[in-house]
């Protein structure tokens, strides 16, 4: 599904790369290592938070194949591959299961061609280079691999922050979700601007000459799933998503998410 890749620019921070910092991974440059030092320094606690969205990530994954039924999964903005990757999570609930990743990421691409490999003899598992802020070539990729009359699973992990607008952000997601069979799922998490270190940290990565990220306010990213069933425990810190107490630490993250269907 790809032609030439872009080239990696290595002289300007991507938020793919500083998040593979923080989650303590090795597929980032020094502009990202710089940056990402910097935005510890600024909210100490973003490592946790890099850490608490990869187990919502998980966590939502599996209770969509697990117990929602889910089959087919579309993985928007997936970032670079790690360890329990959507389609990992997915096909060893149902082997099955169908996955097609987006991202445009050039780096996140090249890694994609060589990790993103089905871990079932019957499960499917491709990727596509696209931008969610055009919506059309995105839905045409996916249309390609996944049945539309049957439910989809979109996931927009953490990515929708990179909308130039909160109407951007509103409008991707309709647009995706729009020829989707009734049944289907969407599933998001966004930074919130409940912690002013956290929305500082946003602030000084935008200077970097990195795509600006904007933090939304709790109500804002629950305002994303209008019109579609949310799934309990509603839009909540992504530490206090169907977790038991020990999991959920003293705090809510500084990242609002949740599950919803559509009717």
């Amino acid at each position: 599904m790809i032609d030439q890749p872009r080239p990696i620019r290595t002289d300007v921070p991507t938020s793919a790369r500083i998040w593979n910092f923080w989650l303590g991974g090795r597929d980032y440059y020094e502009v990202d290592r710089r940056a990402g030092e910097a935005g510890i320094v600024s909210y100490p606690e973003i490592t946790t938070m890099a850490v608490q969205s990869r187990q919502f990530l998980i966590r939502v994954v599996r209770w969509l194949a697990a117990e929602a039924g889910v089959r087919q999964f579309l993985d928007i903005g997936t970032g670079l591959p790690t360890m329990q990757n959507t389609h990992e999570v997915a096909q060893a609930a149902a082997p099955d299961a169908k996955v097609v990743y987006v991202d445009n990421d050039p780096l996140v691409l090249a890694h994609a061609r060589a990790l993103l490999v089905n871990s079932t003899p019957e499960g499917v598992t491709t990727f596509a280079e696209a931008d969610f802020n055009d919506p059309e070539p995105l839905i045409d990729a996916a249309r390609a691999v996944l049945n539309f009359d049957e439910p989809v699973a979109v996931l927009f992990i953490g990515v929708l922050g990179h909308a130039a607008a909160y109407s951007d952000a509103l409008r991707a997601v309709r647009a995706v979700m729009e020829p989707l069979a009734s049944g289907s799922y969407l599933a998001l998490y966004d930074g919130a601007t409940d912690d002013r270190d956290y929305v500082r940290l946003c602030e000084n990565y935008s200077k970097t000459g990195g795509t600006p990220y904007t933090p939304r306010s709790p109500e804002q990213i629950r305002g994303l799933f209008d019109g579609l069933e949310i799934v309990e425990p509603g839009v909540v810190p992504i530490n206090f998503w169907r977790t038991d107490d020990a999991e959920q630490g003293i705090r809510g993250a500084s990242a609002w998410g949740g599950v919803a269907r559509k009717p």
